[in-house]
């Protein structure tokens, strides 16, 4: 083969993307979009990032005093503020991942009908910039879990980080779907909003899986495990506050199993979302 067709082969049309193997061949870009909104998210700030570790801190507070020591939860969950606060790190690192990634093409409208990028690096973006703003509310999770004696087995802390990635999947691929959905059918984002408001109810956060098991039927509380939210909370719950001890604490029947589950799950809703977003990709500059 000649110098020039060598060229000529290696040559690709203008405007094509290879999917979310593009948005890491183009980090650098991503870094600087990561970058840009967590610097904008406390501009003008006094306290800054400080603000990141205040709010899970008061939270922990909020938790033990209204709803462990008014309505009793203390006395009825060992060590149920930290309970919570972990369910509830999870949550809001799926939340707001989700809910951003369904807006970034909408939010991105401009830059999109400017210039040529990978689209599927907005939906990207908003997940690590997600991960980076739940960052300090797991360490607060951690220190004050380390204060009441906490600690884990490699296997535990292993536990943490796949629920993570769970998590960190999962979000991508709905982001992608729903995302490129938006931008045709603004409806997805009002969908989007009401599996936002259900997500902190249908795992177990503010209540035990016991609590479930215990008064629905065996096939419905099979369907309540392949939720991968529920096995990503109680993965984090096994990590962090299993570790402290607490009496009569069981963990979700069959979690490898279904924490396993749950990151294949995770991995198809993420290939059907970037199969959606590509074909639906081509309308983007003109719908928005």
């Amino acid at each position: 083969m000649s110098r020039a067709s060598s060229e000529l082969a290696s040559l690709e049309d203008p405007g094509r993307s290879i999917g979310l193997f593009d948005v890491f061949r183009r980090r650098y870009l991503l870094s600087l979009i990561v970058r840009k909104e967590v610097q904008i998210r406390y501009r003008g700030s006094v306290l800054g990032w400080m603000w990141s570790y205040v709010k899970p801190l008061v939270q922990f507070v909020v938790f033990y005093v209204a709803i462990g020591l008014f309505l009793g939860m203390n006395s009825k969950v060992d060590f149920f503020p930290i309970y919570l606060l972990a369910g509830i790190t999870v949550v809001t690192f799926f939340n707001e991942a989700f809910s951003n990634g369904t807006r970034s093409l909408i939010d991105n409208a401009a830059l999109i009908k400017k210039i040529y990028l990978p689209r599927e690096m907005f939906p990207v973006s908003s997940m690590l910039i997600a991960a980076v703003n739940t960052l300090p509310q797991i360490i607060v999770v951690v220190v004050i879990a380390l204060f009441f004696g906490w600690a884990p087995s490699a296997l535990q802390i292993g536990a943490v980080l796949l629920a993570l990635v769970i998590v960190a999947v999962l979000s991508t691929g709905l982001g992608l779907l729903f995302g490129a959905i938006n931008v045709t059918f603004r409806d997805a984002q009002s969908f989007v909003e009401i599996i936002v408001m259900c997500a902190v109810w249908a795992s177990p956060v503010m209540y035990q899986w016991e609590m479930v098991a215990d008064k629905v039927p065996e096939w419905l509380f099979v369907a309540y495990r392949l939720n991968p939210i529920t096995a990503a909370v109680e993965l984090f719950h096994y990590g962090i506050w299993f570790p402290l001890g607490p009496r009569d604490a069981q963990p979700l029947p069959d979690l490898a199993m279904y924490s396993a589950l749950a990151l294949v799950i995770s991995l198809v809703l993420l290939i059907v979302g970037q199969s959606v977003f590509r074909r639906l990709e081509g309308r983007f500059a003109q719908d928005l």
